[in-house]
């Protein structure tokens, strides 16, 4: 079996690799990769792309076809990955997020892969009430990046059959320890302030809803899905990714990691306007597709290998939101050196190993 797995240099893509590997040792593995993060490591061991057959460095808008050669299953975790830069770049969210998805999609269709594995999000229900959404509620995306992973679903829906199944993951949000570790989530956010200050600073009033997962189980569930069949589920599927007792609200996340990091103050801003972006999320269809993927990582254990990483890297900076840790800040930098052009694409000549504008 050969597995194409793109974004692999980001956030996520480390542990699904390296959980891949685990799973099929006989498999061959390749990633697929801008490069914007490939030198964000954190306290990694070692470079995690050793345990890849391949490494290629593309743009999923401009890669070639033959890229997917002979590869049975395409995880697709490439793309703008969060509200901040999609804010920013929401034409370019639009066009990497939707229309690279979907073109890459189609290529690995003809070239006759049987499996495209999709990253999407819950962030695509928006604002809800306080009743669990499951994959038959009315979506509602409020901003670029949702509404990119929205537009993703409806067009992978029609290129599914045919022996080619498509499985879009609708993850919660992520956290945990990563060889490229982000710090743009709430959880990580929350955890490198106590450790850094001391101190949580909730910009809402605590309350909106949030579903979390851990990477180590998206992971999990990206093995069930490269394999899943299309009796199990259907030639399309979109799936709701977590478990029902990570709906938290995000005071309660902050008071989980202060009971972690003694010492720290949390404050919440009781006169911040209504955050839209509250949901809760059902996982019943997940527990029913996937019973021996389900996710094994709680809240407290999260925080507290969070806690011990950042600790082991002797991480210390109270200014990190203006770091490289923060994704946006890292495509900044790589602007500000004259790397990137205003479409995100490479500047620099193909031949020292990125991809050329």
């Amino acid at each position: 079996m050969k597995i194409l797995v793109t974004g692999n240099l980001g956030y996520v893509g480390p542990g699904v690799v390296r959980h891949l590997r685990g799973a099929h040792p006989d498999a061959t593995i390749a990633g697929l990769d801008t490069g914007y993060f490939a030198h964000c490591l954190t306290g990694a061991p070692a470079v995690p792309e050793r345990l890849l057959d391949a490494q290629v460095y593309a743009d999923v808008r401009t890669v070639d076809r033959d890229v997917l050669d002979g590869v049975d299953a395409v995880v697709h975790l490439a793309g703008i990955s969060n509200d901040p830069i999609g804010n920013l770049f929401e034409d370019l969210t639009l066009e990497v997020n939707h229309g690279g998805t979907v073109r890459l999609a189609r290529m690995a269709k003809e070239a006759g892969a049987r499996a495209f594995v999709f990253a999407s999000s819950c962030s695509i229900y928006g604002q809800a009430d306080d009743t669990p959404r499951d994959e038959t509620s009315e979506l509602g995306p409020l901003t670029a990046y949702a509404r990119s992973k929205a537009l993703s679903e409806r067009d992978l829906a029609p290129l599914a059959g045919d022996g080619f199944t498509v499985t879009a993951l609708r993850f919660s949000t992520a956290c945990g320890m990563s060889d490229r570790l982000r710090l743009d989530l709430v959880l990580n956010d929350f955890v490198a302030g106590a450790i850094a200050s001391g101190r949580i600073e909730i910009l809402s009033d605590g309350t909106p809803w949030r579903p979390l997962i851990h990477v180590s189980d998206m992971a999990r569930a990206i093995e069930w899905a490269v394999t899943r069949e299309s009796g199990n589920g259907g030639d399309f599927l979109a799936v709701n990714v977590g478990t029902d007792e990570w709906n938290y609200q995000v005071r309660q996340l902050a008071d989980a990691v202060a009971r972690a990091v003694p010492g720290t103050t949390v404050s919440v801003n009781e006169n911040a306007a209504p955050d839209k972006r509250s949901y809760r999320v059902s996982f019943g269809l997940y527990r029913q597709l996937a019973p021996d993927h389900q996710p094994q990582v709680g809240l407290d254990d999260a925080v507290v290998e969070l806690r011990d990483g950042l600790t082991r890297m002797g991480f210390r900076d109270a200014d990190f939101r203006t770091s490289t840790l923060m994704r946006l800040r890292a495509l900044e930098g790589l602007r500000d050196k004259g790397l990137l052009g205003p479409d995100l694409a490479w500047k620099v000549d193909s031949k020292v190993g990125l991809t050329a504008s």
